[in-house]
């Protein structure tokens, strides 16, 4: 019994870490920006974000920001444009 509940709380453990790191979050003056960032990369190259070099954590001011993400939801008319719904406090 002591095993199968130790082998569930691991998968749990496993299950939630693995869900944790779908998500990223960029920390915003006006508000945190959290996406889902296992769905970005399905539908999009790595390099539409990262450019040409690896991929790793972007560090992106206010207007690189807006102008990578916001304008990429213009362009596919998909996704959040307005302010309060990207940015939450």
């Amino acid at each position: 019994m002591k095993r199968i509940l130790a082998g569930v709380l691991m998968v749990a453990f496993a299950a939630t870490t693995a869900a944790a790191a779908d998500s990223v979050t960029m920390t915003a003056k006006n508000g945190n920006v959290t996406f889902n960032h296992k769905a970005h990369s399905a539908a999009n190259e790595c390099k539409v974000c990262h450019g040409e070099a690896a991929p790793g954590k972007l560090t992106l001011g206010k207007d690189a920001a807006h102008k990578l993400c916001k304008g990429c939801h213009e362009v596919k008319k998909q996704g959040p444009t307005k302010c309060g719904e990207c940015h939450k406090k």
